[in-house]
């Protein structure tokens, strides 16, 4: 059998232990803080059927979910001639795709389960994504994402809310100087009815969405071939030249729906600025647009600002999700952390407390059968008290048992041989500093936990 090299598809990863340790830091703030703000967990399939998918993520998202092929002779059902392409057969070969987002699998979910479901229905869901995306800096093929929704409910305080929690995270992990932009789709949608553009409305969000990469007059020469007028240009600017909220009411004056928006977001700015937050800084942002079909109000996303990364977080009002799924009137919010981005922004700012690197707290050394038979229920007891504890699993010359204790960061070492069996006090040896000092079990279980 020839020898295969070890590797894994570009745009994933392989997490070693140390690495893991500190998503699980990451993971359980996250958690912690979804849970005491009254959101439920749930799961959904890595898997949904393709038409679950397709067309909730505008033409750019739709090329980046990734295919799943039918089982079996996929090709002897395919009606394959000259005027096959690549999308049409895709079609008939591909019935089911790995989930882009959360959001979109949870509008399902819903639908599916209503009946049990008490609106509104606040839920929590912490998964891996795919997207078929050009790997690059904080950007994967496949990521993790923990999402917090509010489903049933159109009332702005889950806006608020929502904020509060993305302020609680981050102000939970010490992270600096964070920014929630926030901006509103009804806006977005008056400023393009204003441009006369509204029929090519998902391009220009789409070109605008693009504005920090490709800079303003990239986004004109985009929103021009897409059929834009040249003089709807103007309308632009003058929105993208609105510095503060104040700005927008008249530039809105002639649109019912941009000033539905701006009263929306007058609302939300208003009271969390009456509420206050830890420390992030929500900021407005006229040009934020989240290019995802689904959003139709309020739109969020957050940047650590020390770190030059892109957003770490984002979400949104979106009314219309589940109605495809023959819901009606179901209004939502949500959120996402992209724990990804965080854990890169927490290790660029050396933010991780040192003690999550240790998987245990304390190793009992073999020094043979009759001492493991006596360590045995010792470790149980340990164990019983929360404490992270192992016993090494041979009796090793001692130099390579202190060898391992010390590359896996252990921080002390029992060390129980005939004198510690006879007087019940076992030798503790601080593998820190080196000192060793005599305890009773109760003792030592004192001052371990």
């Amino acid at each position: 059998m020839s020898t295969i090299k070890p590797s894994i598809p570009k745009g994933t990863r392989d997490f070693c232990s140390a690495v893991m340790f500190r998503r699980n830091f990451i993971f359980e703030t996250v958690k912690n803080a979804f849970e005491r703000y009254g959101y439920a967990p749930i799961q959904t399939p890595a898997m949904e059927n393709m038409e679950t998918l397709t067309g909730k993520y505008g033409e750019e998202g739709d090329r980046l979910i990734f295919k799943i092929l039918n089982s079996g002779d996929y090709l002897s059902k395919a009606d394959i001639d000259k005027k096959t392409t690549s999308k049409s057969l895709t079609n008939q070969i591909s019935e089911k795709a790995l989930r882009y987002d959360l959001t979109v699998p949870f509008a399902r979910f819903v639908v599916q389960n209503r009946n049990d479901i008490t609106f509104p229905f606040k839920r929590y869901q912490m998964q891996n994504v795919w997207r078929a995306d050009r790997p690059q800096k904080g950007r994967f093929r496949e990521f993790f994402q923990c999402d917090a929704d509010v489903i049933g409910t159109d009332s702005l305080l889950c806006e608020i809310e929502l904020i509060q929690l993305y302020d609680e995270v981050f102000t939970q992990l010490n992270i600096p100087n964070v920014e929630i932009s926030i901006n509103n789709r009804k806006i977005l949608a008056g400023m393009i009815s204003l441009m006369d553009a509204t029929a090519l409305f998902d391009d220009v969000v789409i070109a605008l969405d693009k504005l920090d990469k490709i800079g303003i007059e990239k986004v004109k020469e985009e929103m021009l071939s897409k059929g834009v007028k040249a003089a709807s240009l103007s309308v632009l600017d003058a929105f993208l030249n609105a510095k503060d909220i104040s700005d927008l009411a008249p530039l809105l004056e002639k649109s019912a729906r941009g000033k539905e928006g701006l009263e929306e977001l007058q609302f939300v700015i208003s009271t969390v600025a009456d509420v206050g937050l830890q420390s992030a800084k929500l900021v407005f942002d006229i040009t934020l647009a989240r290019g995802l079909n689904y959003y139709t109000g309020c739109i969020l996303e957050v940047k650590a600002k020390d770190v030059n990364i892109g957003s770490i977080g984002g979400g949104g009002r979106y009314d219309d999700l589940t109605s495809i799924f023959g819901l009606q009137d179901i209004s939502g919010v949500g959120i996402s952390f992209g724990i990804d981005r965080i854990y890169m922004v927490m290790e660029e700012l050396d933010l991780f407390p040192t003690a999550i690197d240790v998987s245990t707290a304390v190793m009992f050394a073999n020094f043979g059968e009759q001492e493991t038979t006596f360590c045995l229920p010792l470790l149980k007891q340990l164990r019983a008290n929360g404490i992270r504890a192992e016993l090494y699993p041979t009796a090793a010359k001692m130099k390579k048992q202190m060898t391992y204790a010390n590359n896996k960061g252990v921080q002390f070492v029992i060390m129980v041989g005939e004198d510690e069996m006879n007087s019940g006090a076992l030798t503790l040896k601080n593998m820190v500093n080196g000192t060793q000092e005599k305890l009773k079990v109760t003792e030592l279980i004192k001052k371990l936990s």
